[in-house]
């Protein structure tokens, strides 16, 4: 255990952990919803292709 050179103010050390923790959350967040139009576009074009091709190739009700 080290000793510490001066005291530290608690409350500072504790907003520093939940600015640390908020940045993280947004960076996850970013990663995940932050999307330009396009690429939301792209993928809505291809889920829509995918479904066409998976009923094209549907057997008939017999």
């Amino acid at each position: 255990m080290q000793v510490a050179d001066r005291p530290i103010n608690l409350n500072r050390e504790r907003k520093r952990k939940q600015r640390k923790e908020r940045e993280r959350t947004a960076e996850r967040n970013r990663a995940l919803h932050g999307r330009s139009k396009a690429d939301r576009e792209r993928d809505r074009l291809e889920i829509e292709r995918a479904a066409r091709v998976h009923d094209g190739a549907k057997l008939g009700d017999d």
